[in-house]
């Protein structure tokens, strides 16, 4: 019998290979028989202008002016977010910005402070 790996997601050994990919019966998850590629994507590290890695729970600081969809407000350079929350997608900061509420920003127009 092929010593298959144990699915990353539940740990259950009754995994099966599907062509190139490997599949768990028990919670349907499939990875790619390339584990590092896996690996890597899911533990990608979210990073400023700076290239500082971020972690939830930081403080930066906006390093451009940002128009805000649907309004004509603007986040202005030098604006200081607290307690920002990485999340996944292309906006990866959600945060709350003192007297413009709940945001959404890219990690490429902020620097850690």
């Amino acid at each position: 019998m092929l010593n298959l790996p144990n699915c990353p997601k539940c740990h259950s050994e009754y995994t099966y290979e599907d062509g190139s990919l490997f599949v768990c019966p028990e919670c349907a998850y499939e990875w790619s028989a390339d584990l590092d590629a896996d690996n890597n994507e899911d533990n990608k590290m979210i990073k400023d202008a700076n290239g500082n890695p971020l972690a939830d729970g930081d403080t930066v600081t906006i390093i451009k002016d940002l128009k805000v969809k649907g309004s004509s407000s603007i986040l202005k350079i030098g604006t200081k977010v607290k307690n920002i929350r990485l999340v996944d997608g292309d906006h990866d900061i959600d945060c709350k910005i003192d007297g413009f509420g709940a945001m959404k920003l890219k990690s490429e127009f902020v620097k850690k402070v």
